[in-house]
């Protein structure tokens, strides 16, 4: 049986197109359904993805852990430069984390960071993977990010950073129900079930 932390799924991106949202690269082409997206972030190929991305995300915070024994807050450090596009929705994300849960914390670093985040044009949506180097990434999609609401979606990403599982049936004030709720669900905010549990994973600064 995997640990409980091990948890991680792979975010299933779902932006609504906000200002500033790069346009696809061939504009002509049709969008792939949504159908498509949620075909992927179920498949076995996006499970091992995502694992590869919790390991590379928890051996940074262990590093962390190992120079701070006594530490009751980890800081969790990302690097957003290689998505300047969704820089508004990242931010967001963080202040909605941070202000959502006590036992970590997210900070925006361009050095020592535990995972990046990364732009473009993907047939599979946004998901989590690693670089081959053992460095973690959420990568965005644009099409999918002009479907669904962005915020939405760097948020719900983020949650599987800090532990949480997609749970598709979900209701749209479940924010780790992803794409389930469909385009129309604007939520971009945890519920209390999901605050805590994101608490009870990083105790003590992620004890264990």
């Amino acid at each position: 049986m995997r640990h409980p932390r091990a948890f991680f799924a792979a975010a299933l991106g779902l932006g609504l197109a906000a200002v500033g949202v790069a346009p696809a690269a061939n504009a002509t082409a049709p969008a792939p359904a949504a159908s498509s997206y949620v075909a992927y972030q179920q498949s076995p190929e996006n499970a091992a993805a995502t694992k590869a991305f919790q390991e590379a995300v928890w051996k940074e915070v262990r590093k962390q852990r190992a120079a701070n024994p006594g530490i009751q807050v980890v800081t969790v450090r990302y690097n957003a430069s290689s998505a300047p596009t969704f820089r508004t929705q990242i931010a967001r994300s963080t202040q909605i984390w941070n202000s959502s849960v006590n036992n970590v914390k997210l900070q925006e670093s361009t050095t020592g960071a535990s995972f990046s985040y990364r732009e473009g044009n993907d047939s599979r949506g946004s998901y989590a993977s690693t670089d081959g180097h053992g460095r973690g990434y959420i990568f965005l999609d644009y099409r999918q990010n002009q479907t669904y609401n962005s915020t939405r979606v760097t948020s719900h990403e983020t949650g599987h950073v800090l532990g949480l599982p997609d749970r598709y049936s979900g209701p749209c004030s479940e924010l780790m129900s992803g794409g389930g709720p469909g385009p129309s669900c604007q939520n971009a905010v945890p519920n209390a079930t999901e605050r805590a549990r994101v608490d009870r994973l990083w105790a003590n600064g992620l004890a264990g």
